[in-house]
């Protein structure tokens, strides 16, 4: 008998152009003999971003290497501070998206930097490795061993050293999960909000939005068990996977930071997303969270004009400046 196709929302009108665009470039299955290629065209398309990562000047931009993991290899940071910084600022320690297999220290940095022109916030964006060539707990590790080099060297930096927050987008909102509840559990650095955008939190992979898009939309449920499985490899879905790789299996989210947490009504990770704030909310903590109508994974990316879009992207500045006190 056919498997019956799961019901999923529609999507907002102003968004679907932008899918049949993406369509011609990047199949909506992302299957383990693509990566590389995915990696390929990632990496083109962020050395066309890179052109003027320094916002005509606004900000000086430095690339450190700094310890990783014990026994690991050293990781790079990228660095991107207000030029004449001059009294100690925000810190915004970002981990970058793509599945757990793309991307680098520079992937989804500009939104970063345009709010450490707007805020007078310093960035510091972390590159940790990628899977399958290394998987758990290799990219976990290297964010969290870049945060508290971040902490520690925070005052050289001009950060603030109570005023760090921890951003990421899709898989970088996972792991920037995964790290605030590890930066819980180890005693520090202490973090003052966790910015989660359309976060990748759950590997089992049972929820309802986790497979209802197949061959459709963006990081539809066979790109997500393939970045899942580039990351846990046969411990997906099973019971040693750990709270910082997953944060969904965490049962206890009491002690975390305050959280903004945003996901599209059509994205894989809607139903992860919505629970987790729940969970937040349920420890007695603090969470802000956004479901767009119709919105379909990185909608507000692929389609930066819609109005569903600059409603989404507005509402993160408004909690960030919030949070920073701007």
């Amino acid at each position: 008998m056919a498997k019956t196709k799961l019901a999923r929302p529609p999507y907002d009108p102003e968004l679907v152009p932008a899918l049949t665009v993406l369509s011609e470039t990047i199949p909506a299955s992302i299957t383990p003999d693509l990566i590389e290629t995915i990696r390929a065209q990632s990496a083109a398309g962020q050395a066309a971003a890179n052109e003027d990562l320094s916002r005509g000047g606004s900000i000086e931009l430095e690339e450190r290497t700094v310890p990783g993991p014990d026994g690991a290899p050293d990781i790079s940071l990228l660095i991107g501070r207000p030029t004449g910084l001059s009294t100690p600022a925000a810190g915004i320690y970002h981990t970058h998206g793509g599945g757990m297999i793309v991307g680098d220290k520079w992937t989804q940095v500009g939104d970063l930097l345009d709010w450490a022109v707007q805020f007078g916030a310093v960035v510091v964006s972390v590159e940790y490795r990628l899977a399958p060539e290394h998987p758990d707990p290799a990219p976990i590790e290297d964010c969290y061993a870049g945060l508290v080099w971040t902490a520690e060297h925070a005052v050289e930096l001009g950060i603030a050293p109570e005023r760090l927050l921890i951003a990421g987008t899709s898989a970088g909102g996972g792991l920037a999960a995964g790290t605030a509840l590890m930066a819980r559990d180890r005693g520090g650095p202490a973090l003052f909000g966790q910015l989660l955008m359309q976060p990748m939190l759950d590997d089992r992979m049972h929820t309802h939005s986790s497979r209802m898009l197949n061959g459709d939309a963006t990081w539809d449920s066979t790109s997500n068990r393939t970045g899942w499985t580039a990351l846990l490899g046969d411990r997906l879905g099973g019971p040693d996977v750990s709270i910082y790789a997953a944060p969904a299996r965490a049962t206890d989210l009491s002690g975390l930071p305050p959280a903004f947490i945003d996901i599209g009504s059509v994205d894989t990770f809607r139903d992860e997303a919505v629970a987790y704030a729940g969970g937040i909310w349920q420890a007695g903590g603090s969470a802000e969270l956004h479901v767009w109508p119709g919105g379909y994974h990185a909608f507000n990316v692929l389609a930066p004009q819609a109005a569903l879009s600059k409603a989404a992207n507005s509402a993160r500045t408004e909690w960030l400046r919030r949070a920073l006190g701007a």
